[in-house]
Formats: C-alpha cells, sequence, structure tokens
C-alpha cells in the first residue's frame, strides 16, 4: 500500500506548480526585507547569503529524512522521504525566485516563472540543448531574455518540452536519491545530508550559469534595467 501511494513524478509536479504560486510573494517580501535589514550589502553579498541559507537548509532536511532510516518502518520511512523531496523543491524554488528578484528580473508571469525555474533545476546545459530549436540561440546568461524578449508562445512550447524532462529527473534521480536515504543505522544521516547538499550546488551553480553575475551595487542594477527596457 505504501509503495503505491509514493509516487515521486505526481508529487513532484503538483509541488512545482504550488511552489511557482507561493513562493514567488515570498521571494520578493524576503528580498526586500534583507535590502531594509542589510541595507550596506551589495548584491553579490546578499546572493552569498541566501546561497548558506539555502544550502542549510536543504542539507538538514537530507539529514532528517537519512536519519529516519533507523526506524525500521517502511509506513514511517516514506511519508519522510516524500516531505524531504518536497522540501527540497520548495527550497530550490524559492532560492531560484529569490535570486531572480536580486537581479532585478520580474517574473510576475507564471509561465515564464516556471520557464525559469525548470530551466535552473534541470541545469543550463540541458535547457539550452532541449529549448534552443524553440526559443533561438541563448548567449551566456539567457535569464533575463526569458522575461523581456522570448514571445509568450515560444515560452509556452518550451514549457511543454521541459515540464516533463523535470518530472522525470526529480521523480526519478531525486526520488530514488530520497528513497535511498531509508538505508539501517545513522549511514542514512550522512546519505540524506550528502546528497542533498550535492543536489543544492548544482541549483546554484546552474542559477549562476543561467542568470549571470550580478552588478556591484544595486545603482548598478537600477542603470541596467533602465537601459534594458529601452532597448525593448
Amino acid at each position: 500500500m505504501a509503495d503505491k501511494k509514493f509516487d515521486p513524478q505526481t508529487l513532484v509536479k503538483a509541488t512545482l506548480s504550488k511552489a511557482l504560486e507561493v513562493q514567488y510573494p515570498l521571494a520578493v517580501d524576503n528580498v526586500a526585507r534583507l535590502r531594509r535589514v542589510h541595507p550596506g550589502k551589495s548584491p553579490g553579498e546578499l546572493i552569498t547569503y541566501l546561497k548558506t541559507v539555502y544550502l542549510g537548509a536543504v542539507t538538514v532536511s537530507g539529514a532528517g529524512a537519512g536519519a529516519a532510516a533507523i526506524v525500521p518502518n517502511g509506513w514511517v520511512q516514506v511519508p519522510v522521504a516524500v516531505a524531504d523531496l518536497l522540501t527540497f523543491l520548495e527550497a530550490s524554488v524559492l532560492y531560484t525566485l529569490s535570486v531572480a528578484e536580486i537581479h532585478g528580473m520580474d517574473v510576475e508571469d507564471v509561465e515564464r516563472r516556471r520557464f525559469l525555474v525548470t530551466a535552473v533545476l534541470i541545469g543550463n546545459t540541458a535547457a539550452t540543448t532541449l529549448t534552443e530549436p524553440l526559443i533561438g540561440r541563448t548567449a551566456p546568461y539567457w535569464g533575463k531574455k526569458i522575461v523581456q524578449s522570448i514571445p509568450m508562445s515560444a515560452i509556452d512550447t518550451a514549457n511543454k518540452v521541459l515540464g516533463p524532462r523535470f518530472v522525470t529527473k526529480y521523480g526519478t534521480k531525486q526520488g530514488v536519491l530520497v528513497l535511498g536515504k531509508q538505508i539501517p543505522y545513522f549511514i542514512g544521516v550522512g546519505i540524506g545530508a550528502g546528497g542533498n547538499h550535492v543536489f543544492g550546488w548544482f541549483v546554484i551553480k546552474s542559477a549562476g550559469k543561467i542568470l549571470g553575475p550580478l552588478p556591484k551595487s544595486w545603482d548598478d542594477l537600477s542603470e541596467e534595467d533602465i537601459s534594458s527596457s529601452s532597448d525593448i
């Protein structure tokens, strides 16, 4: 019964859709709060802070799922594994949208948001390979192009291609990793924490390659936004 209920592909699809709605306003508010609390920090310094918070959150979640392996009870382990998978995805969506907000990207449209987030979670190289035939040749750091210049019809088409790839990647590979944490004794703690840490670094590096380097100051970011608006 427990195995039939554990359907990672259905879970990750539903979690992504919900997170894209729920985490966006949280990301906007969180970045605004951080700028108020730390007015002297540059965009890059806030990104560094977010990286630390994000990696800490997913690592702790993974360790918790691994520790649950000491309980030899599938009815307990499977819900813990599911919770860890969903926590990782939600944290990754929040991190990606927060970084985009610091970059000054306006991703109010949920489908453009979906394109950006799935591209980051799938990985820059894979996402570029899959979407270039649909949206045209992409330059390095092509994240802003998703918001500023790609037509909505191309966004919708790209999402139809990236969606199944995302579900397959996290519903099987990540799902197997989560279930692999259910190893007897405390060995599972190290596997859980280490696995989530590696996946977290993958998300961070992918976001950096797609969104690119940040301006040194908030004033530079504002000037860049004005320049980009005049070019459209």
